[in-house]
């Protein structure tokens, strides 16, 4: 967990604005502003034992008012008859890539809309702004991960429509952002086949908290050596349910089965 990394404050937190937008925001302010601990170098035990406590206590009560925020953000989409798909990967994997060559391949078909995540810029969100489809950049500072309440805000201003489809790409983790429920339909881990195949094995909470595992990159398979049974195998073997869909973002290939997923 991440109570001492810097997440979860939220004088760090910008959420963006919608390019030329004149529309009045309903911004909302959050009230989480959890304690920043230190310890002495040295202890006594039984101190130590009632510092680990008092994080234990503190990492609970973060993830339940974020999982009560996330199940209001639930909700909110069922309501509105939206998809929501939380995009979690490594930096690097081409997760960006992967949304922009899906957004141009749906945007005349479905309504689309994309929050980006990330500690800083918005060169992701011009990305994905260069393809049509409306998206506000979340930049969380030393933050790691995007949470619920980041989300809820940003969905005041992006104000997607109803039965849209909703794109969430989180910021390049695959530690914290497992732990942190969004309201999505579905976590997808993007992993590119440049990674190695035991990521499965060094990340498994995230791969356990995914339905969809996608092997990006796969026209590089000729020049690595990467085991894609060996990799599935492993993902199969942290979360015995995970669907798994081998694609390239940049050829083109397999991307009408990861195309159909979305439109379950």
């Amino acid at each position: 967990m991440c109570t001492t990394c810097g997440c979860g404050h939220p004088e760090q937190v910008r959420i963006g604005e919608l390019p030329h937008s004149h529309d009045g925001d309903n911004e909302t302010k959050s009230s989480k502003t959890p304690p920043h601990f230190s310890t002495a170098t040295f202890q006594a035990q039984t101190t130590s034992d009632d510092t680990q406590k008092r994080l234990l206590k503190l990492e609970i009560d973060v993830l339940s008012k974020n999982n009560r925020l996330a199940d209001q953000n639930r909700r909110f989409f069922a309501n509105q008859q939206m998809r929501v798909f939380n995009l979690v990967s490594s930096p690097g994997s081409g997760k960006t890539t992967l949304l922009t060559t899906t957004l141009n391949a749906l945007k005349d078909k479905q309504d689309c809309y994309v929050i980006e995540g990330d500690q800083q810029t918005e060169n992701d969100a011009d990305r994905i702004r260069a393809t049509g489809v409306p998206a506000i950049q979340v930049n969380t500072g030393k933050g790691c991960h995007l949470d619920a309440q980041m989300v809820a805000e940003a969905i005041v201003k992006l104000q997607p429509g109803a039965e849209s489809l909703l794109f969430i790409e989180n910021v390049g983790n695959l530690v914290c952002p497992s732990e942190f429920d969004l309201g999505e339909q579905a976590k997808v881990v993007i992993l590119s086949v440049t990674e190695g195949e035991d990521k499965p094995l060094k990340y498994p909470h995230m791969f356990a908290a995914s339905k969809l595992m996608i092997l990006n990159k796969v026209d590089l398979l000729p020049y690595l050596k990467f085991d894609v049974e060996k990799c599935i195998g492993y993902a199969k073997q942290v979360n015995p349910a995970i669907e798994v869909i081998a694609l390239s973002a940049t050829t083109g290939e397999g991307l009408d089965d990861w195309l159909a997923y979305l439109a379950r």
